[in-house]
């Protein structure tokens, strides 16, 4: 009798110690040029407990933006990505990779772009986050599916670098949300259908797109949710002819994400175009 009871002990130890080897191992890797991605970066890894490395450049990209952006360009035009330092952490040992980059030209910056060319993440998850001016978690999303087509990808987190006060609590959120912690989290109701924009909702967009220099629009539909804290609109907005450069044809539609906490002005979150 001591000897089947030793044995199931030592059964039951083994397996609890096999189950938390089994815990997936999550590593938060990132490139960053602002601190803002890091910032983001920082926060999951801590609330995760998580591992964390940045992605280097071997040239590392001016801070200054025009030097930046000139330099990306004449890159995109070469069709090249900038050499990076290898990535020290073993990623065959990590099940889970969150994924970092601000948004260039509407996808990850070309640094993540050079890893992501160099490796085979096959079989992980890959949770991406981005910061950005106005949009392109979707469409860096679905580069990031068409370059890693044997990864699940996960949904993902953006921030405009304008909102990085609301990143800790969003973060939060958006961890609980994916089930990788533990919280109170309510789901949002999904948007009603779209209708006319009123007047005084023509002036909430306006309000909150006013001096962002990327936009140029006017809103045509609209529909709105309630938040905890507020309400959040979604405005269908056509693009402008710019009296300031009238070769440039209007980009179209675009869907524009705006957020009215209570007492505050309107803000806007992201762009979709």
């Amino acid at each position: 009798m001591k000897l089947i009871l030793a044995a199931t002990i030592v059964a039951l130890t083994a397996a609890s110690c096999c189950n938390k080897s089994e815990a997936p191992k999550t590593l938060v890797l990132y490139y960053s040029l602002t601190s803002n991605t890091k910032a983001v970066a920082e926060e999951i890894a801590n609330r995760l407990g998580a591992d964390i490395e940045e992605i280097a450049c071997v040239n590392p990209y001016d801070t200054n933006f025009q030097a930046c952006i000139q330099r990306c360009m004449q890159e995109r035009e070469q069709g090249v990505t900038p050499d990076i330092q290898p990535v020290k952490a073993d990623l065959s040992q990590y099940d889970i990779i969150f994924l970092g980059y601000p948004v260039w030209f509407g996808t990850y910056a070309p640094p993540v772009a050079k890893f992501l060319n160099n490796v085979d993440l096959s079989g992980k998850k890959i949770v991406p986050f981005c910061t950005f001016g106005s949009g392109g978690l979707e469409s860096s999303i679905a580069d990031l599916k068409a370059e890693e087509p044997d990864a699940e990808i996960l949904p993902g987190y953006g921030v405009r670098a304008a909102r990085m006060d609301a990143m800790p609590k969003e973060v939060e959120q958006f961890l609980i949300a994916g089930g990788f912690i533990e919280g109170e989290y309510t789901p949002l109701a999904d948007f009603p259908e779209q209708h006319e924009v009123s007047a005084e909702e023509a002036a909430i967009f306006d309000a909150a797109v006013d001096g962002y220099p990327m936009i140029h629009a006017q809103a045509v539909t609209v529909a709105s949710r309630a938040l905890p804290n507020g309400t959040e609109y979604l405005f269908t907005a056509e693009d402008l002819p710019r009296e300031d450069k009238p070769d440039m044809p209007p980009a179209g539609k675009m869907q524009v994400y705006v957020t009215v906490a209570n007492g505050q002005v309107p803000i806007f979150t992201k762009v979709i175009r």
